[in-house]
């Protein structure tokens, strides 16, 4: 038998459909932990764990069935847990249903590692990364959502189509809120060090469209699938990556803002104590108020949860 590996990972959710595509993207990513599904349908936690046990045989890391109170003690904590999206619903209708399935998860957790990260995925994940280090009594830094990083993913793929350049050498981020008021920052996106815009296969590019593109297709897929899980399932397990290794890269993930006074989807640095730096965004006018609003919107839902 071969040795459990020293860090842990736990999936809240797990026998759900984005639990169990993030618990197969760590094992598939080749993550040394021991990754724990984690889900109140204990028999579905117990298929995908076995089945996602039978990808791990020649990879570094494990996967079974665990207890809420083994994903307490986790390094790094996934909750996938939720209401689920219904077709053509806003993702903040669900956080009256949602708030309710998070205390009793962060209950369930109690005691958590202190050492704990937290990486909230559940929508609408601004607000619910904001009640999740309410409930659990971790610091700020060490909670964070998925937040704008697949909607990130999701414009560089079409930006890469345009310009012909990898996805990964261009930095342009969607940012704001993960739902309704998320905007693009198309002032500040850059590649080869030089402004996005300025590329010559940019010129008479609709903007709009791609925006427009990139925030149907959720809902496109939804409507034609019911949720979506895969792009959402790799973008978890990639942060849960850079949380066990101290990578320090740059995501655009839901953190704590001090000059917003608020959980955002915005760029931080991730390492192994959770959000190591958030980064000042230059923007335009437009942009500005496009922010303004997301933060206001934010800030609105959030209170009524303190």
């Amino acid at each position: 038998m071969s040795a459990i590996p020293n860090h842990r990972v736990s999936v809240i959710g797990g026998g759900g459909n984005v639990g169990a595509a993030t618990a197969f993207a760590l094992i598939a990513k080749g993550v040394p932990a021991e990754v724990l599904v984690v889900d109140v349908a204990d028999q579905a936690a117990q298929g995908q764990a076995l089945d996602i046990s039978d990808a791990s045989f020649m990879m570094p890391g494990t996967c079974r069935k665990g207890t809420f109170q083994e994903a307490g003690q986790s390094d790094v904590i996934i909750i996938t847990a939720g209401a689920r999206q219904q077709p053509n619903e806003p993702r903040s209708n669900l956080i009256d249903r949602n708030y309710k399935i998070i205390k009793s998860i962060m209950d369930s957790l109690q005691p958590i590692k202190p050492t704990a990260k937290i990486l909230m995925v559940s929508n609408p994940v601004d607000v619910l990364t904001h009640i999740a280090q309410k409930t659990s009594g971790l610091p700020r830094r060490q909670v964070i959502g998925s937040g704008t990083y697949l909607d990130t993913g999701r414009l560089r793929n079409a930006l890469s189509q345009i310009t012909g350049v990898s996805p990964t050498s261009i930095h342009a981020y969607m940012l704001g809120e993960h739902g309704d008021n998320q905007f693009t920052g198309w002032s500040a996106a850059r590649i080869g060090g030089r402004p996005l815009l300025d590329h010559p296969k940019m010129k008479d590019i609709d903007l709009d469209d791609i925006y427009t593109n990139i925030q149907r297709k959720a809902y496109e897929i939804i409507n034609a699938k019911g949720s979506t899980y895969f792009g959402i399932g790799i973008c978890a397990a990639t942060l849960a990556e850079a949380l066990l290794n101290n990578t320090s890269q740059v995501f655009p993930v839901v953190n704590y803002v001090e000059s917003f006074g608020c959980y955002m989807s915005w760029p931080a640095a991730i390492g192994s104590d959770g959000v190591e730096q958030s980064f000042d965004v230059k923007l335009n006018d437009v942009e500005t108020k496009k922010l303004d609003v997301a933060i206001n919107a934010i800030k609105e839902i959030c209170d009524k949860y303190n």
